[in-house]
């Protein structure tokens, strides 16, 4: 279901996405809709990012983690 929303905008900035409607073919309602899912997913990758780090400081990489890995990352060569 589709809401009707009424919002103050300033007018360089209007006239900016008005251009780039008119280049991409689209309308206001569709530009802004991307806009703002683009804006909330970006926001949960930010999220995510500073989840995934805070973990990383609360519980820090040991020098030998990975080494079970190793063997792992040898490459054949090519024939």
């Amino acid at each position: 279901m589709m809401k009707t929303v009424q919002m103050t905008i300033d007018e360089a900035l209007l006239a900016q996405v008005d251009t780039l409607v008119e280049e991409l073919g689209t309308n206001r309602s569709a530009f802004m809709r991307d806009a703002l899912e683009s804006a909330l997913k970006q926001r949960q990758v930010h999220l995510l990012e500073q989840q995934h780090r805070s973990g990383y400081e609360r519980h820090p990489l040991t020098p030998d983690e990975f080494d079970i890995w190793q063997e792992e990352q040898v490459w054949e060569a090519n024939s």
